[in-house]
């Protein structure tokens, strides 16, 4: 895989797709930390002499322009990271895009308007994806894949547009693949790692593989309940995957066989129902037994005691993968079990890997250094495939 070392850049139009998904609340950033992410290898292509068009996609329109998902904000707060003037095109490959691009001096840079503003960005029909990828390829000389939150999306930006234009990873997929590389190939023991969210299904996959590679799983959030769930205990109304119920019971009898040591919580915080994150309004949480959560109360956190037993389970491993927060860690009341496993991270003398997602933005709402952790990964659902050993599409195109 090429790096960016590899291109003459100077004076050239560099396609550099980044991502820059980032969370808004009516029009305004809430987490600048994937712009943040991308300010390296843009603002050492500029320096280089480049004219670099930078692209993205942001949310979920349906292939059609719709304001609420502009990235005019994104192009705004770039510009102030760079400490440059960044320019935005109001469309991807229309007339504004091509006079913007066109407009470009050496050195300077442009923002296109959200890539998925076009049906052809995100379609399954070969063709369509191709034409828009023809589109994209005529703005530029060059292509950089920087975007690792997208790398596992075969969309005509990621997989497409590489074939059409010489080609190179960007500094942060570099980066993030270096990362990775140290938890499936290189990885120093005991290896840790803890995993959460809402649902165990999208875990699944992630799960089948570490149980091959880790030493210890430790995992929170709602999908930790399914697994109270298999093995007998009362979950009271907390989530319930019970489609999923053969195989976590499976998993844990794999683990057993393999000698991997799974990690439940012992106890965890409850309420009598979802709190309200739009206003953060105190709740009345109790803490349980984890076995024995009464009915008609919600488990929403790890109580006091798994925060113990999950920091103890962390201090002494010398590799630690993260994803997944271990409650609804958006409201106070329900936050402090998030709150201790980033903790026993920073505590731990390991090298540690916080898998992107709800857990860096967690890391950050949470305020924490993000020096002190060993790495931050841009791309949850990217970084999960690549543990899972899939081929990522994003990078398959990067390669020669």
């Amino acid at each position: 895989m090429k790096t960016i070392d590899d291109l003459g850049v100077a004076g050239r139009r560099v396609f550099v797709r980044a991502d820059l998904n980032v969370p808004l609340d009516s029009g305004a950033i809430t987490d600048d930390g994937r712009i943040r992410a991308a300010v390296p290898t843009i603002g050492r292509l500029a320096e280089a002499g480049a004219r670099v068009i930078v692209a993205s996609h942001l949310g979920r329109p349906k292939g059609a322009p719709d304001p609420r998902f502009s990235l005019a904000p994104v192009a705004g707060r770039l510009g102030e990271l760079l400490g440059r003037e960044v320019a935005f095109a109001t469309d991807t490959v229309g007339e504004s895009a091509k006079s913007t691009v066109g407009a470009l001096a050496d050195g300077q840079v442009a923002v296109l308007e959200n890539l998925r503003f076009n049906a052809g960005e995100t379609s399954k029909d070969d063709a369509e994806r191709g034409a828009f990828a023809d589109s994209l390829a005529a703005l530029a000389d060059v292509y950089v894949g920087d975007g690792f939150g997208a790398v596992h999306r075969r969309h005509a930006s990621v997989y497409d547009l590489p074939a059409r234009l010489p080609h190179a990873a960007g500094g942060l997929i570099a980066t993030e693949v270096g990362v990775l590389r140290k938890l499936t190939d290189d990885v120093e023991r005991p290896y840790a790692v803890v995993l959460g969210g809402a649902k165990v299904s999208d875990k699944l996959g992630v799960i089948d593989h570490l149980l091959e590679r880790a030493d210890r799983i430790l995992v929170g959030g709602g999908m930790a309940y399914t697994f109270l769930k298999a093995q007998g205990h009362e979950i009271g109304a907390s989530l319930l995957q019970e489609d999923q119920i053969p195989a976590v019971q499976g998993y844990l009898k794999r683990a057993e066989e393999r000698g991997v040591e799974f990690v439940l919580p012992v106890d965890v915080v409850a309420a009598a129902g979802f709190p309200d994150l739009s206003t953060k309004a105190p709740s009345e949480p109790v803490t349980v037994a984890a076995d024995a959560i009464p009915s008609g109360l919600m488990g929403l956190d790890i109580g006091p005691r798994s925060q113990e037993l999950y920091a103890a389970k962390l201090a002494d491993a010398a590799t630690v993968f993260w994803n997944g927060p271990m409650g609804v860690f958006e409201h106070p009341d329900y936050a402090e079990g998030t709150r201790a496993v980033a903790q026993a991270l920073i505590d731990s003398p390991a090298f540690t890997v916080v898998g992107g997602g709800d857990s860096a933005a967690a890391v950050r709402i949470l305020g924490f250094d993000e020096e002190a952790f060993g790495h931050i990964s841009t791309g949850g659902g990217a970084s999960l495939e690549y543990l899972e050993g899939k081929t990522l599409p994003g990078l398959a195109a990067l390669e020669d």
